[in-house]
């Protein structure tokens, strides 16, 4: 039987302490936003637009100071909600012919999607801002100098406040979004019911979502 008491709870290896105004705060001080990303089908394009599309994603990345995380979430498409809505137009169908013409469409999306496996994916930008800190101080004698010298007892301090912080990742975010622009890419970030989603389904992807995040905005 395992020691319940060495036990640890999952929550301790996610790194996220919470979500604020958009902004999803760590455990280890830093701040991250994210950007959900339209997609264009690149293949479709001519050689001419694909090449402009590529140097225009390479000029994007060669104008940042900071790194960015490109992220694809792909989760299968539940479709039960759609069947059961062809369900009931099939009940309430008067013509016969169109009653079985649906029923007959119900069924064949019932078989193929039992058969092949619908994707859906969603494209995310992920904009982090690390704020620095002053490290903790390391010996006895630089304990007793910080004490000379500050009122506070030495410990890892960020050096910029709240605000600056914020600040700082709003302009990475700005930067983002209109970089991603120039590509034709439309970025809009996730509000906290939307980041609550979309990390509910990262750690529970067996489970029906509640609500899609709308992506025709």
């Amino acid at each position: 039987m395992p020691n319940t008491q060495e036990a640890s709870p999952i929550q301790q290896f996610i790194e996220l302490e919470s979500i604020e105004n958009g902004v999803i705060h760590l455990k280890n001080g830093g701040l991250r936003k994210i950007l959900l990303v339209s997609g264009i089908n690149f293949d479709l394009k001519s050689e001419e637009e694909q090449g402009m599309i590529t140097y225009a994603f390479q000029s994007f990345l060669n104008t940042l100071d900071f790194s960015l995380q490109f992220f694809i979430h792909s989760r299968k498409l539940n479709i039960d909600d759609y069947l059961v809505k062809l369900e009931d137009r099939e009940k309430q169908e008067p013509s016969e012919l169109l009653k079985n013409q649906i029923s007959e469409y119900r069924e064949f999306i019932r078989a193929f999607v039992s058969q092949n496996a619908i994707m859906a994916k969603t494209f995310f930008v992920i904009v982090p801002y690390n704020p620095l800190r002053i490290p903790k101080a390391g010996t006895a004698f630089t304990e007793k100098l910080t004490r000379l010298f500050s009122k506070s007892t030495p410990s890892e301090q960020p050096q910029t406040s709240e605000q600056e912080q914020m600040e700082q990742l709003n302009l990475r975010i700005d930067q983002a979004i209109a970089g991603l622009n120039q590509i034709g890419l439309r970025a809009v970030p996730l509000d906290d019911d939307e980041l609550s989603e979309l990390f509910y389904n990262l750690y529970n992807p067996a489970s029906v979502e509640q609500k899609k995040i709308d992506t025709s905005e």
